[in-house]
């Protein structure tokens, strides 16, 4: 759980983001000529929420209140959050359980991942994994062409939100560059509430804040995502043209520390 004042500025912070985004309209209020807010009122989505306006206020502005998880689903549907976003909301609230163990504990040993890759990622198409905080832990053949030779990288530089912003290969290898890169920085969006203790996450966050402006303007719209599977569109490592593959990513377990990105056929007759 994210500690005392960080966890309630967090849900501050997304509470504002996801009411300014939202046309009255939206939701059955009439928009007027003399509308100056952006998105809805602080009091249009208490009333509708069926909460004090005041203490909604004081929600926003992340005083010590703890709302219960009726009020925060109430706000999920005012709000018009996906499935996604009201669970991130919910961990923002309430936060983990039980206190994760240091990192380094937490992902089976490096091998293991290093053969479930291989084994399962022995085709054409790349399968890669990655720790939550997007270090890249193993990967296969294809993924060393289509993306890049992870092995040869400093263990520092091998990381997929890392590599994405800083390497200009990033840039060229992603048809729709852009969209990628919004759907790395709203995964990574959930992950400091799971891991507040998590030091590298915290540094590798900071450093992204500091050498991306796109990453800092994205992390600031606080959208969040954990779609499991979508299409995903490179360019081909040898003629350049685009290629699109179904990207799935997989969690061993509801409690996995790690991720395995597989990269499928688009369509049942699509091949590399």
């Amino acid at each position: 759980m994210l500690d005392g004042d960080n966890g309630r500025r967090e849900l501050a912070q997304f509470l504002r983001s996801r009411r300014e985004r939202i046309n009255p309209a939206q939701v059955g209020l009439p928009v007027g000529p003399r509308r100056r807010t952006a998105g809805l009122r602080r009091e249009e989505v208490a009333v509708l929420a069926g909460l004090s306006p005041t203490w909604y206020s004081y929600l926003e502005q992340g005083r010590k209140i703890r709302p219960s998880s009726e009020v925060l689903d109430s706000l999920a549907r005012v709000l018009l959050l996906s499935e996604d976003e009201r669970r991130y909301m919910h961990l923002l609230a309430h936060g983990q359980v039980a206190e994760l163990h240091p990192l380094e504990t937490e992902f089976p040993p490096e091998e293991i991942v290093q053969q479930l890759v291989q084994v399962s990622g022995s085709g054409p198409y790349p399968v890669y994994a990655l720790n939550l905080s997007g270090d890249v832990i193993a990967w296969n053949r294809p993924a060393t062409r289509w993306y890049a030779d992870f092995g040869a990288m400093p263990a520092h530089d091998r990381n997929m939100v890392r590599w994405m912003f800083t390497a200009p290969a990033a840039r060229v290898r992603f048809a729709d560059w852009e969209a990628d890169a919004r759907d790395i920085v709203a995964r990574l969006r959930t992950v400091p509430a799971r891991r507040p203790q998590d030091a590298r996450l915290a540094q590798l966050i900071a450093d992204m804040h500091r050498q991306s402006a796109e990453f800092s303007t994205w992390w600031s719209a606080h959208d969040v995502t954990e779609q499991r599977s979508r299409l995903r569109t490179l360019r081909h490592p040898d003629s350049g043209a685009p290629h699109t593959m179904r990207l799935v990513v997989v969690y061993p377990s509801d409690t996995a520390s790690f991720m395995v990105a597989y990269h499928l056929p688009a369509t049942p007759n699509d091949v590399l």
